[in-house]
């Protein structure tokens, strides 16, 4: 029933009103003559819809008059009769048809490389090592061999612990979790020296195991031997071990800025302008003049892939350019100023490189008149632990 009614579509079929008194004997005719009749729907006692095909409308107008029933054609239905209203909109069906067989076709590829990091954490340069590897915007999906990207990733990456990649529709889902950076670790059972990392005044020196090599108020340079990989007793001599203590010491960090009296500045007028362009995968149009209006100007690009489903996306994408118009102004400081700009801006630079703020012990601030600008030195003093391990090779 399913495949007549199907096949009746394709070849059409009319939805057709039937009215008089003799409804039950015209559906009797109709079934003993095998004419396919369906989706009856039964208005009133005198009058009932129904569809039926093309070839055996003739018929039931006949079965029809036979009964002393009127017929009346209420709507066509099917693709000869869609075909007939669009006849003269030949260039849309053609138009039409080429997009859907573009879009069957750009099914089988991959226009979207979609990046997932565990707790949105960075990772630089991952989209050209995954480009590197194979994956690359415009393949075909059946060539995407996951097992052969991962490896090739994790054996160049080492700050990617864990790296998954999935297909859905057009878009590849690549999902990473970034490696946490660990120091160094040597075994227990090798030997090792304590040396330091920095430069700076011991405070305090604390050697569980080893030789200590200074004592608190010596002031040492990176890599000096705080505590040695050894210890020497009366009856068994010199012996290796593994160093373990603690050292603290002063240390420094220094940052010099040059702050001019003079200075030109940019800032922004509230202008802009926004271009628009079309991208075919790496085909680009431009709808703009590729020149701006604006001498001095930032650029913002903005680019929107095309996508049919959350996952389908199409090889067509829309590029806004947005161009901020700024003016260059000349700035005039006094000395006071000069002093105070660079002395803030070194302090927010110190103090994003030092993890514990509570270490600071003190800041020393000079600053230096010169012909034109004012040289500005900010040094934070602060209390570490500078050992680090350092194996010993024999």
């Amino acid at each position: 029933m399913f495949l007549k009614i199907l096949l009746n579509y394709i070849i059409g079929y009319v939805r057709i009103s039937i009215e008089g008194y003799y409804i039950e004997r015209f559906i009797n005719i109709c079934t003993n003559n095998n004419i396919l009749i369906w989706n009856l729907k039964r208005k009133n006692n005198i009058k009932m819809h129904l569809n039926c095909s093309i070839s055996n409308f003739k018929n039931i107008v006949k079965i029809a008059k036979q009964t002393k029933c009127k017929v009346k054609i209420e709507r066509k239905k099917g693709i000869p009769f869609i075909l007939n209203r669009y006849r003269k909109r030949k260039i849309f069906l053609i138009l039409l048809m080429l997009v859907c067989i573009a879009i069957f076709i750009s099914s089988n590829y991959v226009w979207n490389i979609e990046l997932k990091v565990e707790e949105d954490k960075e990772v630089a340069g991952i989209k050209e090592d995954l480009n590197e590897a194979g994956l690359v915007i415009g393949m075909r999906k059946s060539n995407i061999d996951t097992k052969e990207i991962v490896n090739k990733i994790r054996l160049k990456r080492e700050d990617i612990a864990w790296i998954g990649i999935e297909q859905e529709g057009t878009n590849v889902i690549v999902k990473l979790v970034k490696a946490d950076e660990k120091p160094e670790i040597i075994n227990q059972e090798e030997y090792c020296n304590i040396v330091s990392e920095k430069e700076g005044i011991i405070t305090k020196i604390n050697a569980q195991n080893g030789t200590a090599m200074v004592k608190v108020g010596d002031t040492v340079q990176k890599g000096t031997t705080l505590i040695a990989g050894w210890m020497e007793g009366k009856y068994t001599g010199i012996r290796y071990v593994h160093s373990i203590g603690e050292i603290e010491a002063k240390v420094w960090y220094t940052k010099t800025k040059k702050v001019y009296y003079s200075e030109q500045q940019e800032e922004l007028t509230g202008n802009e302008e926004k271009k628009y362009s079309i991208k075919f995968n790496n085909f680009k149009i431009n709808f703009h003049k590729g020149v701006s209006k604006f001498k001095i100007y930032d650029t913002i690009d903005e680019e929107k892939k095309f996508k049919i489903f959350s996952n389908f996306y199409l090889p067509i994408s829309v590029v806004k350019t947005t161009n901020l118009e700024k003016n260059v102004i000349q700035k005039q400081h006094t000395i006071e100023e000069a002093k105070d700009l660079g002395i803030k801006d070194l302090e927010q630079q110190l103090e994003k490189e030092i993890s514990d703020k509570e270490s600071i012990l003190g800041k020393n601030v000079n600053t230096y008149e010169r012909d034109g600008y004012i040289e500005v030195n900010v040094t934070y003093e602060v209390l570490e632990n500078i050992g680090t391990n350092e194996k010993i090779v024999f």
